[in-house]
């Protein structure tokens, strides 16, 4: 079996490829044991010839002994021609193939049939291509489609980016950048990791250094929102930058400005800073596993703490400081408060006025009549029960 196994697969779409002739290949981001995370690109007919494989390995797992005692999940034969359709329709069918091999007892999930077939390739890090074809079309695969095919988008053109510094990676995970180099980006992650490929080379790469090609990113950013959305923080950091906060796991903070580069602006009690997100979860979400994986990375770096670097981040994006959250944020704590206030006393004054109007409604005791008038109004019998 060996120590190296596959935690998570994750079917990220397919590439359209023109060389040496049309064909399709299908994108796996690979997630293993050591934290590492490897693209892959797949033919559908390789993916059959390996299903077919396990299969002969694990004749009971498989079915072909005892149908009930199948665990290993089925896979469709490929056509005599794949088109495009086909590989569209066939999606959702191979995200659900994986996400179950993954979780099979592990003499099967982490046998050397698996773990060979998934480990990256030389023609995935430098896939045969000629300039003179023109580039493959991406289609990614929306990670709200759930299964349906009629979400799947079209062809993408990948974003390209600009590095507006050098970058030195600090993990294999990672890829390195010069200032200058164009990137596509494949995945935004909200972390501020962003997952990118520059010719033969893929990897992480800290979101802060990208600038898209043709002006400033703010257009994608969320407004300020003071209302602000409640998080768990899910790992301990210490602030370094004296607009940055020091909170603890487990604290409860209240989300108020979410920014691309992984740094977000939230609310404790009445103290606004930033803190990296990859380390807050939404309050009331169970664990995701994506977001336990990344908060054993590093947080990114911020847009703020690259030097040196002539980009039109600096030049044309809309800067909020510390102080506009400070008072921008204060200012609808105190409307909620007043808000609060007010619906508390209109409370108050609803109970006063029933209370009144309930002592009002309630019939006056009559005064006991007396002696004399009784033996002058009343029966015999009721004037025997006073002599």
């Amino acid at each position: 079996m060996g120590d190296v196994f596959i935690r998570h697969i994750e079917l990220l779409g397919y590439e359209k490829r023109f060389f040496p002739s049309q064909h399709y290949v299908y994108m796996f981001l690979v997630k293993w044991n050591d934290l590492s995370e490897k693209l892959v690109y797949r033919r559908f007919t390789e993916i059959y010839e390996f299903h077919k494989a396990l299969k002969e390995m694990f004749p009971i797992e498989s079915g072909d002994i005892n149908v009930e005692n199948r665990i290993i999940p089925h896979l469709p034969a490929p056509k005599w021609f794949d088109g495009q359709r086909s590989t569209q329709n066939r999606q959702g069918t191979l995200a659900e193939y994986c996400y179950t091999l993954v979780n099979l007892p592990h003499k099967i999930s982490r046998c050397l049939h698996v773990v060979n077939f998934f480990k990256v390739r030389p023609d995935d890090t430098n896939p045969v291509t000629d300039s003179q074809i023109k580039k493959p079309e991406v289609f990614l695969l929306p990670k709200d489609a759930k299964k349906n095919s009629t979400d799947i988008t079209g062809p993408i053109v990948l974003q390209t980016y600009r590095a507006i510094a050098d970058y030195e990676k600090s993990s294999t995970s990672e890829m390195a950048l010069k200032a200058g180099d164009m990137v596509d980006v494949v995945e935004k992650s909200e972390s501020g990791w962003w997952f990118c490929q520059l010719k033969n080379k893929r990897g992480w790469v800290p979101a802060a250094y990208l600038e898209p090609i043709d002006g400033p990113d703010e257009s994608e950013e969320q407004d300020p929102n003071y209302a602000g959305e409640l998080y768990i923080v899910q790992k301990s950091y210490t602030a370094v930058e004296e607009d940055e906060l020091t909170l603890k796991e487990g604290d409860t903070i209240e989300v108020i400005h979410k920014l691309l580069d992984g740094w977000w602006v939230i609310r404790k009690d009445e103290t606004t800073g930033y803190y990296p997100s990859m380390y807050l979860q939404k309050a009331g979400e169970a664990n995701a596993s994506m977001k336990s994986e990344l908060r054993n990375r590093s947080a990114p770096p911020r847009r703020s703490t690259i030097r040196n670097a002539k980009s039109i981040h600096k030049q044309g994006r809309k800067q909020i400081s510390q102080e506009t959250y400070r008072r921008n944020s204060k200012k609808y704590l105190q409307s909620r408060r007043n808000m609060k206030e007010k619906f508390q006393n209109k409370a108050n004054v609803i109970i006063e006025k029933n209370e009144r109007e309930e002592k009002k409604a309630q019939p006056a005791v009559p005064p006991r009549p007396s002696k004399d008038l009784i033996l002058n109004r009343c029966t015999e019998s009721t004037r025997r029960k006073i002599l």
